[in-house]
């Protein structure tokens, strides 16, 4: 059971209609066309919601993780790509909050909340899930940085007007090794790719971007030398609760699309929601994404309560329970769809592509098992 103060009510009541009003008759559009949803963006803006986690003394609305898995939710209910959007955006802002210096949260946090977009830069070419792998290198030089390195699929890549990105400044120390920078849009050195042709989430941009004798000063490092690695595990650690937020809502939104459906379509001289094997289905469908949603909130109650202990292992199964579920359950509104649910006129088949992602990024779901299984044998 979760309890909200008027104030969270009222925020999540604005997102609710700004979902159901400037989002939803956007989603198909902006998936058609692969195109980044600059008035989504405003939207958000305007409301409060681009970077809600921010605190009110840097201009934000202050949310707590379990509303900001709320108001993820919501969106993702009628556009998983602009529930997308709002993750970035948390996972670029977080490293600041959370680990930067005062300078750099009292320049960059209220920036976030009034539009400007961030984007989170880890991933590389050969270094996925084995984020120790990658090769960006920081050298030190007097009170400077001089970055090279490329990183790849970075949610927001192209259009992000401030970057965190992480490279080791001492490869031979490992994780202990690497370091947190601020990157901003325009500096000289700084590269972008191709923006990748997606299966789903089309309504985002995902780059390739390079680091060619990128000089920055060290003031826009994030925590001290050799911080890096812890600060990009906190940063993953909430991003699982953001995407296991988004899977609920976008197998909600999917159990809502064919509900309507299966009241409406008539087979055999009735509709279709009198069939047995119809019923079994939803039953299934709505059962296990009460099962995730409850998990999700769990862990996102743990941040919020900074329960270390639970943190980890929480955050790893919401984030493969949910997103698995959103895979089935999109898949199986598709099948009670049948022939509709496989055509664009519908938004089921955009549902169904855009829930594998979110089994693969922030942590493939065999590494989050790899580390719920870490921590029950820890425990």
């Amino acid at each position: 059971m979760i309890e909200l103060n008027e104030e969270q009510r009222l925020i999540l009541n604005t997102v609710k209609q700004i979902a159901r009003e400037k989002i939803k008759p956007r989603a198909a559009e902006i998936d058609e066309q692969e195109e980044f949803p600059w008035d989504t963006v405003e939207v958000f803006t305007k409301n409060g919601l681009l970077s809600p986690l921010v605190p009110k003394k840097y201009g934000g609305i202050g949310a707590d993780y379990l509303l900001f898995s709320l108001i993820i939710e919501e969106i993702a209910k009628v556009c998983a790509s602009s529930a997308l959007i709002l993750i970035a955006q948390a996972d670029g802002m977080l490293p600041i909050l959370c680990a930067g210096s005062e300078e750099l949260k009292k320049k960059y946090l209220p920036e976030f909340v009034n539009g400007k977009l961030a984007a989170f830069a880890a991933t590389e070419p050969d270094s996925g899930s084995d984020i120790q792998s990658m090769r960006t290198r920081a050298v030190h030089n007097g009170d400077a940085y001089v970055i090279n390195g490329q990183k790849c699929f970075i949610t927001n890549g192209a259009v992000a007007d401030v970057i965190t990105l992480f490279a080791y400044t001492d490869a031979e120390k490992k994780s202990k090794g690497m370091s947190a920078f601020v990157i901003d849009k325009g500096s000289k050195g700084l590269f972008y790719g191709k923006n990748e042709n997606k299966m789903g989430m089309r309504g985002t941009t995902n780059s390739l971007i390079y680091f060619e004798g990128l000089t920055i000063s060290d003031k826009k490092r994030i925590g001290k030398e050799g911080d890096g690695f812890n600060v990009l595990m906190m940063a993953f650690e909430k991003g699982r609760v953001f995407t296991a937020s988004q899977a609920v809502g976008l197998a909600q939104g999917a159990i809502d699309e064919a509900t309507k459906y299966a009241k409406q379509r008539v087979q055999f001289g009735r509709p279709i929601m009198d069939l047995q094997a119809i019923q079994f289905m939803l039953a299934d469908m709505v059962a296990n994404t009460e099962a995730a949603r409850l998990l999700t909130y769990q862990a996102a109650k743990y941040l919020d309560k900074q329960e270390k202990k639970h943190i980890p292992k929480f955050c790893s199964m919401a984030k493969f329970l949910a997103s698995d579920n959103a895979m089935k359950v999109t898949t199986d509104a598709v099948q009670i769809m049948g022939g509709y649910g496989y055509m664009k006129d519908y938004p089921m088949e955009r549902m169904m592509r855009d829930a594998k992602l979110i089994q693969i990024y922030t942590g493939t779901n065999q590494i989050m098992r790899l580390v719920t299984a870490r921590e029950i044998f820890r425990d």
